[in-house]
């Protein structure tokens, strides 16, 4: 059958569009293109024994780092939030611990680390409901980054029990107001749970939030089919781009791979590329929980967790100089 010159021209199009895309992408620091320096080692060995999930700010010069430790299903789980600091972005001093106890979840996740515009820290704590596949998100607010009270703490992110669970937040005062993204958990089949996707919210303050959408969804027949969940937007650029954690099936639960997403807004975002762009190649291959900070001369420093060979995972670090 014969090709109209509409439709030539249509594929030529959308091949410049895709090349545009491609060209766009290579400019964003991704992991696993520079020398890695070990932040925080897995607090034991073997799977399940995570360091990492980190979340990682620069503030007038000092870098506050976030993230969680956890031991394996049935030995703790998400057992604490460590707070830490460093002026160099690799060797990092311990502000505080967060202990899961007070939140009365059975284990906590990613965290998200924020300063306001008047100068107060916030943690957004991701809290697993007890016998339960829901999660949902606590707020913390303090003068200082080492004083985070879980006793004062506030639910921001219900969630539903019965229908939706709501994790790993990543929270940006942005465009005059707040913006989330966060992983989503559909919990309509108790027997499919760890499927998710990722959804935007604005918020006026940052506490009392408003979902707007889907911001990535998984893609049918791709590596990221069963499940994505963005772990860092970048804003400092000609257009928003997304990190992004995914995985083909059940069976990769906690071992995702890293992809990319660009956007022509920060509310909604496209999947590129046919394969992850950073994948460790030892233990379950999880390089996960990417978070990205622009650096005061041009650059960029990034933060994220990895596994080793007998399947433990750590907190890495790359600095990406700028070009």
């Amino acid at each position: 059958m014969a090709t109209s010159p509409q439709h030539i021209e249509a594929r030529h199009v959308e091949a410049r569009h895709l090349e545009a895309r491609h060209l766009e992408a290579r400019a964003v620091p991704l992991p696993g293109r520079r020398p890695a320096v070990t932040v925080a080692e897995a607090p034991g060995r073997g799977p399940g024994h995570w360091a990492g999930a980190p979340s990682a700010i620069l503030v007038d010069g000092v870098f506050y780092l976030a993230y969680r430790l956890r031991r394996p299903v049935g030995a703790g789980r998400g057992f604490g939030l460590v707070i830490a600091h460093s002026t160099d972005g690799e060797t990092f001093r311990e502000l505080a611990v967060v202990p899961r106890e007070p939140f009365g979840a059975e284990s906590l996740e990613r965290p998200a680390l924020v300063v306001t515009p008047e100068g107060r820290f916030r943690l957004y704590v991701s809290c697993a409901a007890p016998a339960s596949p829901h999660w949902w998100v606590d707020l913390l607010e303090a003068d200082s980054p080492g004083g985070f009270d879980p006793d004062r703490r506030r639910t921001v992110l219900p969630g539903d029990p019965r229908t939706l669970a709501v994790k790993d937040p990543v929270v940006a005062p942005l465009d005059g107001g707040w913006q989330l993204w966060a992983s989503c958990h559909p919990l309509d089949d108790p027997h499919a749970t760890d499927r998710m996707d990722s959804r935007h919210a604005t918020s006026p303050d940052g506490v009392h939030w408003t979902w707007t959408g889907t911001a990535l969804a998984p893609r049918p027949g791709h590596w990221d089919a069963r499940g994505v969940r963005i772990s860092a937007v970048l804003t400092d650029g000609p257009r928003p781009v997304a990190l992004y954690d995914g995985r083909a099936s059940a069976e990769q639960n906690w071992a995702e791979r890293t992809g990319l997403a660009l956007a022509d807004t920060a509310r909604r975002f496209e999947a590129v590329g046919d394969e992850p762009v950073a994948v460790a190649t030892v233990g379950d291959g999880a390089l996960r929980y990417v978070t990205v900070v622009p650096l005061p001369g041009g650059g960029h420093r990034l933060f994220y967790e990895a596994a080793n060979p007998d399947g433990s995972h750590e907190l890495r670090t790359e600095l990406h100089e700028p070009a």
